[in-house]
């Protein structure tokens, strides 16, 4: 059971705002003037590094502070979502804002049109490639070449649509608004302070490991669906399985092995594998036995993919509803 029944359940409101988001994405003229809700929860989680993350305390006490700072601001997203539930349960048409607020922290579409702009970069040329999957990925686009960008893309593909449609997705379906705006405090956090450098590997490392855990089983979830979108080629679908379940305990995420091994095996490509971060060489292992070298093409191929397991993901939320 919920905390409160909603007039329209979960699975079909979830339904409307996977649609809502295929169909208008991210409106930049909202954002532009007042900002994502994620930034706001983002420019919160910054000002707690910036005060609280010092490197003059011992370490038991950054430990301890970054801790305190994550379960903070997860509780406090967890409270405004219940806030917002009691809101909407007392208005006439509150389902109705409930659609809008689930769709706006849903980012199918907008991982759809950056990816997509990769492709189209390369397709012009290896520089406009560069400068696209510079705003998706951590790593030094200037060390990649063309299936260096090509693989990048992929791989940001297959981890955010895990982290960002299939996990807020599940949460949303479990407990609600509390539920889906507790997991995006984990995953801005993780984001900004779960990081394993000098600076955060001790503020941050609750974070992470409550990121880990939050997206458990949503990353599975994600590998199956790839599968399951690629059915139509059953060899293919099984390779995505096998790929995913070899290969995915050797990445170095407990977690994004999972939805990249299983593209890796839908598209015959390789992806993960040794790159830069910072200037400093990661050497990770290869997710999948395919070919290294991704181009355009396969970035097109793995969009395909991720809106058919999109649709599969819809379908799911149908059966659902009906079922509710």
């Amino acid at each position: 059971m919920f905390l409160f029944d909603p007039p329209v359940s979960h699975a079909a409101l979830l339904l409307l705002a996977l649609s809502l988001d295929g169909v208008l994405g991210e409106p930049a003229w909202a954002w532009g003037r007042i900002g994502h809700p994620v930034t706001w929860l983002g420019r919160a989680i910054a000002f707690a590094d910036r005060r609280l993350n010092r490197d003059t305390d011992a370490p038991g006490r950054r430990l301890a502070l970054g801790a305190a700072a994550a379960l903070a601001a997860i509780v406090a997203a967890a409270g405004l979502g219940t806030l917002l539930t009691i809101a909407f349960a007392h208005l006439p048409l509150g389902w109705l804002l409930e659609l809008a607020v689930v769709a706006v922290l849903l980012a199918f579409r907008s991982l759809y049109d950056h990816v997509a702009a990769v492709a189209d970069g390369l397709d012009r040329g290896l520089a406009d490639g560069r400068r696209a999957v510079a705003h998706i990925v951590g790593r030094d686009p200037d060390s990649l070449d063309g299936p260096g960008v090509a693989r990048a893309g992929l791989e940001s593909l297959a981890e955010n649509f895990s982290d960002g449609v299939v996990a807020p997705a599940f949460w949303y379906l479990v407990l609600g608004l509390p539920g889906l705006f507790a997991y995006k405090a984990i995953n801005t956090l993780d984001s900004q302070i779960g990081h394993r450098t000098p600076r955060h590997l001790l503020f941050g490392r609750v974070a992470a490991r409550i990121d880990d855990g939050a997206n458990w089983l949503p990353a599975r979830l994600a590998a199956a669906l790839f599968a399951a979108a690629a059915l139509d080629r059953p060899r293919r679908a099984f390779m995505a399985l096998r790929a995913a379940w070899r290969d995915a305990g050797q990445h170095r995420s407990v977690n994004a092995g999972w939805p990249e091994a299983a593209m890796a095996g839908v598209l015959g490509v390789r992806l993960a594998g040794p790159r830069r971060y910072h200037g400093e060489l990661v050497a990770d292992a290869w997710m999948g036995t395919g070919r290294a070298e991704a181009t355009a093409a396969d970035i097109r191929a793995g969009l395909e993919l991720t809106l058919r397991a999109g649709l599969v993901l819809a379908a799911v939320c149908l059966v659902l509803a009906l079922a509710a």
